[in-house]
């Protein structure tokens, strides 16, 4: 987990010391800082051994920065934190046996990074978005199982930091230098195999 927070600061920092370059490049590009909420769709905690309890829904609140490379198109580090949210988690024995439910809180840090494509620089547009990163998945309190019992989310368990990817897209608007935001994409997280969950964010931003 350290070691990918240290990579993710690092490639914030990147972006910092080329930034004068890029602005001289183009005296119309701009910075742009938002904070935003987000609703996040944990599918993962949905399974034959849930009884078909649905996915677990979970909100937070986030931060973002966006560097103007041209008018059409950013470079965007962005993080957020999706508050503790608990959950039924089903337990099987060795023999695939529903053995036991327990509640399980889990929170999520997020972290990514990549290129948005925009309509222009004006006071309205539209914009499509790919960017990569890791999810820290937090359980802060495990169900007390024997280690011959396997959990539902023993994937996110043990291996709690996981790579994702994040398409997406949304619209925005400025009036003057202050603007709001809205985005919906799927953040597809890696663990034995691709999870895909449903992400919206709304917020606002300002421009200079």
């Amino acid at each position: 987990m350290k070691r990918f927070f240290f990579r993710f600061l690092m490639m914030g920092g990147l972006l910092f010391a080329i930034l004068p370059t890029v602005r001289a490049q183009d005296r119309e590009n701009h910075v742009e800082i938002g904070i935003f909420g987000d609703y996040f769709r944990l599918g993962e905690t949905r399974g034959p051994s849930l009884s078909g309890t649905g996915a677990t829904s979970f909100g937070g609140v986030g931060a973002r920065l966006s560097i103007n490379v041209s008018r059409r198109w950013q470079i965007e580090p962005e993080m957020n934190y999706d508050f503790a949210e608990s959950f039924s988690e089903g337990f099987t024995g060795p023999s695939g046996t529903v053995v036991g439910f327990s509640t399980s809180r889990l929170r999520i840090l997020h972290g990514m990074i990549g290129p948005k494509f925009q309509t222009g620089g004006g006071a309205f547009r539209a914009f499509v978005t790919v960017k990569g990163g890791g999810d820290d998945f937090m359980f802060s309190s495990a169900p007390v199982t024997f280690s011959t019992f396997a959990s539902s989310v023993s994937g996110l368990r043990t291996n709690n930091v996981v790579g994702v990817v994040y398409p997406g897209g949304g619209i925005e608007a400025y009036l003057g230098p202050i603007g709001l935001r809205i985005d919906v994409g799927d953040e597809i997280y890696f663990q034995s195999g691709a999870h895909n969950n449903l992400r919206v964010t709304f917020g606002p931003s300002i421009r200079f």
